[in-house]
């Protein structure tokens, strides 16, 4: 996880570079209505691309847990995001798709049977991963799919590069609780950054749009305790915070270099307690269910 994490700026300046390249022949048109599935961290960074591309205007946009997927609803195309490429709810959607609506597959595993089922492939190879608990795979799909949209990255990339190289703060390695919040697009990152701390670190975590804090979950803040938002600040939520005694985290730096420090903080959680997060408890690279 140590050095996956860490590579993410090198490994975001190509699928960058990727995207540029080829990505107006894989990806479905603007103005096509699209549906965008994964599970566990691919779900999230589909919600933060759903909401990206509609918002561009480029067609009506729609993310799904793969296993909750609503296909049948006149999509021109679906975008499956898998590392692995085995999952058995994406493979199994992919397969029930053929023939009816177009897929395109955005693939850490180039030679998973996810590649034999879309109409095209996305590959990203060099992004793959060893580590259960993934990180660079992820952000590299949503790097690729935000350039596709014209979004410049480099900023991303130049804070990502100083985030992976900081050290971690003690208050951070021994805080009880962490929520994180996004607004927008963003709210797919933090749902994702609780997602790392949870499977790398087994920490009490959890994850709201940040308009909908103050509606009930500000109210397990207090000292030891830590919030964390990634993107645009809601007007008054700073001086809410500061009410509580908790620490609030929030830097005007590229959103997804906050996702980087988030995961750097979940690696060190988990060295500070003993766990391999490279081998979660209970979890496995791939979930393929028995037919």
């Amino acid at each position: 996880m140590d050095s996956e994490l860490s590579s993410q700026p090198e490994v975001w300046a190509r699928a960058s570079r990727q995207a540029r390249s080829e990505a107006r022949a894989l990806l479905p048109a603007d103005g096509r209505k699209i549906a965008v599935v994964g599970c566990g961290t691919s779900w999230f960074m589909a919600q933060s691309y759903a909401f990206l591309r509609e918002t561009a205007g480029r067609g009506v946009t729609d993310a799904f847990a793969a296993s909750e997927a609503f296909v049948d609803r006149g999509y021109d195309a679906v975008i499956a995001i898998t590392r692995s490429g085995t999952t058995t709810e994406v493979v199994d959607l992919l397969r029930r798709l053929q023939g009816t609506v177009p897929t395109v597959a955005l693939v850490g595993d180039t030679g998973s049977p996810a590649t034999e089922l879309a109409d095209a492939v996305v590959g990203l190879p060099y992004a793959d991963e060893k580590s259960v608990v993934q990180t660079r795979f992820a952000t590299a799909a949503l790097v690729y799919l935000q350039t596709a949209l014209g979004i410049a990255v480099d900023a991303a990339i130049t804070d990502a590069a100083a985030a992976v190289t900081e050290p971690v703060a003690p208050e951070l390695v021994d805080a009880e609780q962490f929520t994180f919040l996004g607004r927008g697009w963003t709210v797919g990152l933090a749902h994702e950054a609780a997602l790392k701390m949870r499977e790398a670190s087994q920490s009490w975590t959890e994850s709201y749009p940040a308009m909908e804090y103050r509606h009930g979950p500000i109210s397990i803040a207090a000292p030891n305790r830590v919030t964390w938002l990634f993107g645009d600040e809601p007007q008054g939520l700073s001086s809410d915070m500061a009410g509580t005694g908790g620490l609030y985290i929030h830097r005007d730096t590229a959103p997804l270099a906050e996702l980087v420090r988030a995961q750097k903080v979940a690696l060190e959680r988990a060295r500070a307690r003993g766990l391999d997060p490279d081998q979660p408890r209970n979890l496995s690279r791939s979930v393929i269910l028995d037919a």
